[in-house]
């Protein structure tokens, strides 16, 4: 099999096709522009209409050979043993670079109401995941509970690799500890403070320790929104459009504020601006592109941004990564800005931090 460190995993990924893009094909050279520029992982986040994820996953998979693949799916969107061949097909096509994240999903948000998903519990998420293992492991899966009802379901067809790890996305305490004690890793969300993300880590290895894990064997990503050397107007779209975007979703914005430790009630000015207050429940970023945004940003309390995002030189944007390690985590998930343009913070980054491409832990038996 495999070996995980074979993927070329470090220190640094990114996301590539962030926000919303009327053309996935981009993403293709931007895969490629991480893998050459030193970076060990290329996250795509799925978005229904140009960015579905096996199709973008498998166009990726495929003028690379090393860096290591990370989808992010909703995993109510699919049947389980559709999940289950998702994840294993891509493993196939990428040599066992595969791994899978999800979160609660759009069942979370009134757009998944609309699309008749139900709530994302707890407790589904728990199934859903043990019944993908047990479909990668080669059981025949019957099953009837909160994840649904399934009488028979089985892969004939399973590839002679490790299965893809499977991490969860997530923001407030009982998240992180349903990916402590359930999951391979856990992707914390962007513009959270180094403390927030030192609080995070340590609740997500508890949760593991008190599930009988090794809490060293879960990973934790942090996921930084930075700017490097762009212009003044390119700035405001990454970082100040990004952060609308994230702060205006009803109960998510919430939740980030609560983590860092902020008094919520600017998410109430920023809400009732007059760009964004006839949205109501609906998400900003299913209206606007984030360049559009950048001017609502000024809503938001100044500290907000200065304490978790960064925007200027690429050694700045390096320590500012270099503080989300200090804070406890692993790897390091750069949003915002594309892998082409990211060449010097990677150097940067590089030149404190000596040997950054190192191979993570090895991998451990899943367990639910």
């Amino acid at each position: 099999m495999t070996e995980r460190c074979e993927r070329n995993a470090g220190l640094l990924g990114a996301v590539v096709l962030p926000g919303r893009v009327p053309d996935p094909r981009p993403g293709l050279t931007q895969a490629v522009t991480a893998e050459r520029t030193g970076l060990g992982t290329v996250w795509l986040s799925e978005r229904w209409g140009t960015k579905d994820l096996p199709s973008l996953a498998g166009a990726v998979a495929q003028p690379t050979s090393r860096i290591r693949v990370v989808g992010v799916a909703d995993f109510q969107i699919r049947h389980p043993i559709g999940l289950a061949s998702l994840g294993s097909t891509l493993q196939a096509l990428t040599g066992g670079r595969f791994a899978l994240a999800f979160g609660r999903g759009a069942g979370a948000f009134p757009v998944g109401r609309g699309l008749g998903l139900p709530y994302p519990t707890s407790q589904r998420i728990i199934d859903h995941v043990a019944i993908v293992r047990r479909l990668w492991a080669g059981e025949t899966v019957r099953y009837d509970g909160p994840a649904g009802s399934f009488p028979s379901m089985r892969m004939a067809d399973i590839p002679d690799l490790a299965p893809p790890e499977l991490l969860f996305a997530a923001i407030g305490p009982r998240s992180l500890r349903l990916a402590g004690a359930h999951f391979d890793g856990v992707v914390l969300h962007p513009m959270l403070t180094p403390e927030a993300v030192s609080r995070s880590a340590a609740t997500v290895r508890d949760a593991a320790r008190k599930a009988g894990r090794d809490p060293a064997e879960v990973r934790v990503y942090a996921s930084a929104l930075i700017a490097p050397d762009l212009t003044p107007q390119d700035e405001d779209a990454v970082i100040g459009g990004r952060a609308v975007t994230y702060l205006q979703a009803p109960g998510y914005g919430e939740l980030i504020a609560r983590a860092n430790g902020w008094d919520p009630a600017p998410l109430q000015q920023l809400r009732t601006h007059p760009a964004l207050a006839h949205l109501g429940r609906e998400l900003a970023d299913q209206e606007f592109l984030r360049h559009q945004l950048a001017d609502v940003s000024r809503t938001l309390p100044p500290t907000w941004l200065k304490t978790t995002t960064v925007a200027g030189s690429a050694e700045a944007c390096a320590r500012f990564l270099h503080g989300y390690l200090d804070s406890g985590a692993d790897e390091i998930v750069i949003n915002g800005t594309t892998p082409d343009l990211l060449q010097p913070t990677i150097q940067a980054f590089q030149a404190a931090h000596s040997g950054d491409l190192r191979c993570p832990r090895k991998s451990h038996q899943h367990q639910t």
